[in-house]
């Protein structure tokens, strides 16, 4: 799909406001409603825009540590990796799972959970106890510096 200003402009405020209504952002960007409706529709058909959620507060639901984890796995088979990513798709606590070179690890997970004992039972009964799980570096997040969930596309 071919995208125009419009487009981009549109995609913009949709990462940073979510919830606005049509007419708003129509406003916002310098459409008439109808056009900047079939804009957007045609921008989630393609498959630019993938869903609308809602930013929670960590914090405030008292997940207050974060860590990225560094898992090295015993073999480079497309099996192992596959039954790894499974495996890791249904742990609630795992944000993020990205499969990574250039380091000695293969995959680094971002994480959140209450605590250090959370953390503790997570690693412990969880994580290293999937197979193929060789080796475990974990660094704690002290604090977020850019925390941005837009994507640049101005």
């Amino acid at each position: 799909m071919e995208i125009d200003r419009y487009d981009r402009r549109i995609l913009a405020v949709l990462q940073q406001e979510g919830r606005i209504s049509n007419q708003d952002l129509a406003e916002r960007i310098g459409l008439s409603p109808s056009p900047c409706l079939r804009r957007v529709r045609a921008l989630e058909e393609a498959g630019l825009i993938t869903g609308y959620r809602a930013a929670l507060d960590a914090r405030a639901l008292g997940l207050s540590l974060m860590a990225l984890i560094h898992i090295s796995m015993d073999q480079h088979t497309p099996e192992r990796f596959t039954a790894f990513e499974a495996a890791v798709a249904d742990i609630p606590e795992i944000l993020e799972c990205l499969l990574i070179t250039g380091q000695a690890a293969d995959y680094q997970l971002k994480v959140v959970v209450r605590d250090m004992d959370a953390y503790q039972e997570l690693l412990l009964n969880r994580i290293t106890r999937i197979k193929g799980v060789t080796g475990v570096h974990s660094s704690f997040v002290l604090r977020r510096v850019v925390d941005r969930g837009a994507l640049p596309v101005e």
